[in-house]
């Protein structure tokens, strides 16, 4: 006999439910992937990311993975901003420290710190160090601040949220196109 207030638990879903589900999912998976391929992705929200010192924001359709930091092999006669290759799913991928490429302090690699890749729709395998990850942003709710004039085109945008933190939005599109970005060796 069961003790007073015990319920036993609940049954598992019988076939059909669980088939309902199943397309269910299907359903929104396809949804989402059709509106990837037309490029009717919601662009309102971008990643908050922590380089250096800066509060960064991310287009998600620039963004691959974030994993954790992994062991980094150096690459000799390298800028310093190229902290070196870094094995992630069996892929060698170029870890840069974006702090260190503007010329800031260098990021802290910690327990907090992960690597964000590239997009593969970018056609550069590269990952950028990130202190912290802050989650999904979204640019449409901060005020919009005056274009940079002394920032490169690819960090030009500026924002601040209403907490008065700003951020500044950056295009890897357009990071991966700069010269000395494509130059790591001396």
């Amino acid at each position: 006999m069961a003790p007073p207030g015990h319920q036993p638990p609940p049954a598992a879903p019988d076939g059909a439910e669980r088939r309902s589900r199943l397309r269910q999912y299907q359903v929104q998976l396809l949804e989402r992937m059709q509106a990837a391929k037309s490029g009717a992705v919601d662009r309102s929200k971008q990643l908050g990311v922590l380089v250096g010192a800066r509060h960064c924001l991310l287009d998600l359709t620039q963004v691959g993975e974030i994993v954790a930091l992994a062991p980094i092999g150096a690459v000799p006669l390298a800028r310093d901003w190229y902290l070196g290759l870094c094995n992630l799913r069996g892929n060698l991928t170029g870890v840069v420290d974006l702090a260190r490429y503007r010329g800031e302090a260098a990021c802290a690699g910690g327990p907090d710190s992960r690597v964000v890749t590239f997009a593969p729709a970018l056609g550069f395998n590269c990952a950028l160090l990130a202190e912290r990850v802050l989650g999904l942003r979204q640019s449409g709710q901060m005020q919009a601040q005056p274009d940079a004039a002394a920032a490169p085109a690819w960090a030009a945008r500026h924002f601040v949220d209403a907490d008065g933190q700003a951020w500044s939005m950056l295009d890897l599109a357009l990071l991966v196109r700069e010269a000395r970005f494509l130059q790591v060796g001396f």
